[in-house]
């Protein structure tokens, strides 16, 4: 009984303390309720945008367009994922260690998605790049690699790619 109440004060301090890190983080990137902004308009602006110079650069010819298309669907990020939120209402009424399990049991959805949309993009990914020619799998190559390294400088800057690191105090 002890151990159990032991790792529910940790799981609160822990909580308390990551929402005081999200609240450090500024308003820029902050949406309503303390949860990262993402405007999914002008994600799939970017998301369109990116594939439309990537066939462009590709070069994809008539007889690559129905590949291409296949590719482009399953790159889509699905619209439910970056939006499904718990119920706060029914959170309230549940007690801590319920909640808990609810916010686990939702991790462990969220995560299984995530790991279906990687398996359709790999799949999507290896089955066009195998309809390119010797050139545009290079150029693709590139691309990826290319948005590999941004991708990774985004990750570890808050901000995004562009943006500038933090002046130390």
């Amino acid at each position: 009984m002890k151990k159990i109440i032991q790792s529910l004060v940790v799981a609160g301090v822990l909580a308390v303390a990551g929402g005081a890190a999200f609240a450090q983080m500024g308003d820029g990137m902050m949406g309503h309720e303390g949860m990262p902004h993402h405007d999914p308009a002008k994600m799939a602006q970017m998301h369109a945008k990116h594939l439309a110079d990537l066939k462009a650069k590709l070069k994809i010819t008539a007889s690559q367009e129905a590949a291409w298309n296949t590719f482009a669907d399953a790159m889509k990020p699905p619209a439910d994922m970056m939006n499904k939120r718990p119920d706060h209402a029914e959170m309230d009424k549940l007690t801590t260690p319920e909640r808990i399990d609810k916010m686990r049991a939702m991790h462990k959805e969220h995560m299984a998605a995530m790991e279906a949309a990687m398996d359709k993009r790999a799949e999507a990914t290896k089955t066009f790049y195998a309809a390119l020619s010797a050139e545009q799998k290079k150029t693709f190559d590139e691309e990826h690699a290319r948005m590999d390294k941004r991708g990774e400088k985004a990750h570890h800057m808050p901000g995004g790619p562009d943006a500038k690191p933090a002046p130390k105090q």
